[in-house]
This record gives C-alpha cells, structure tokens and sequence, in this order.
C-alpha cells in the first residue's frame, strides 16, 4: 500500500506556470510509473503524462505536450508536475497516480493502482 499526497495546486491567470508536487508514502523509486491524471467538472478523467522508471522515460497527452514537465526526486519520494503557459482548457483537479510493477500501459487510469486525493488548478483568461 502507497499513499500520495498532491499539493501546490491553486489559481492563476493563464500564461502561468504552477507546480504540483506528490509525495509518496513509499520510495518513488520503486514504482514503475508515477503518472498525473485531471478531471474538469463534467468530464472524465484524462492522461496528463507519466513517468516510467525503466529508462526514465516519460510521455504526455499531446494536450499538454511542450507545456508540462514531469521529474522525480527520488531522494525526497516526490514527483513533480510543472506546469508552464497555462490556459483556461487546463483547469481540473489533479491527480497523482502510481503503480508498482510492469504495465505495457500508462494512459488509462487502470493502469495505475493507488490515487491521490487530487488538488485543484483553475485559470482564468
């Protein structure tokens, strides 16, 4: 059992840049993904991107792609979303997800086995 806690989400005028940050109860080393999902009202959860520990690869909704970064440090169990040029579309809670072992997967929130409980971001235009 893993519990995540996301912080750092909060509100800003678009263009900005925020950062959120999950700590894990357990070495983020040791699990193979370590992804971030949102959720605006009214829609279903969605991939933002994911970080994958083989290799340290990581891959993003193209959505976001070139605006979000996704790093660990595994010395502090935490992982981090930062967000840059921010629109309005961006605003959701946001997730941080885990999972432990091998998945050919990483975009679909079954693929993960343990949630935060989410941290709000809004935008305004």
């Amino acid at each position: 059992q893993v519990q995540l806690v996301e912080s750092g989400g909060g509100s800003v005028q678009a263009g900005g840049s925020l950062r959120l940050s999950c700590a894990a109860s357990r070495r983020t080393s040791s699990s193979y993904l370590m992804g971030w999902f949102r959720q605006a009202p009214g829609k279903e959860r969605e991939f933002v991107g994911t970080s994958i520990r083989n290799g340290g690869n990581t891959y993003y909704a193209d959505s976001v792609k070139g605006r979000f970064t996704i790093s660990r440090d595994n010395a502090e169990n935490t992982v981090y979303l930062q967000m840059n040029s921010l629109k309005s579309e961006d605003t959701a809670v946001y997730y941080c997800a885990a999972r432990r072992y091998y998945s050919s997967t990483w975009s679909r929130a079954v693929d993960y086995d343990y949630w935060g409980q989410g941290t709000q971001v809004t935008v305004s235009s």
